[in-house]
């Protein structure tokens, strides 16, 4: 049934991946898919905001992001796992769909925090996810 299985995560926290993974590691194995591990560097917004940073900041933070990555995928994801990992890097939301968009997912597994009443029923970026994606979402409770 899933043959593409995007799971975004959180390298800063460990929350967004904790039970989300196990999840999507299940999935992977039971519809034999290839698992694609994403997390997103957000950009500064409004490049107003931007100046005040040296010029190759944001380059760096993705590089970092990518090594960041490559490790949690390395020590997180079994050695027998058809694994791809991708680093997007914008507003979240858009990159995870955009990235799903891109592998062709049949799948986008995330993690959402327990609500606060500033973000009733799942946070603001899963919700958007689960709003706008052109495949099924699977959002996995802390």
């Amino acid at each position: 049934m899933f043959k593409e299985i995007l799971l975004a995560v959180d390298l800063g926290e460990e929350s967004s991946w904790s039970k989300a993974l196990p999840t999507a590691l299940e999935l992977v194995r039971n519809h034999e898919a290839r698992l694609h591990v994403m997390t997103v560097v957000p950009d500064f917004g409004f490049s107003v905001v931007g100046q005040y940073f040296p010029k190759d900041y944001e380059h760096k933070m993705i590089e970092d992001m990518q090594r960041r990555l490559r490790e949690f995928v390395t020590t997180h994801v079994p050695k027998d796992v058809a694994v791809h990992d991708i680093i997007g890097h914008g507003p979240i939301y858009s990159e995870i769909l955009d990235a799903a968009e891109s592998v062709k997912a049949d799948l986008i597994v995330l993690a959402s925090h327990r609500p606060g009443l500033q973000d009733y029923l799942i946070g603001p970026n899963a919700s958007k996810v689960v709003r706008h994606a052109k495949c099924s979402v699977l959002v996995v409770r802390e």
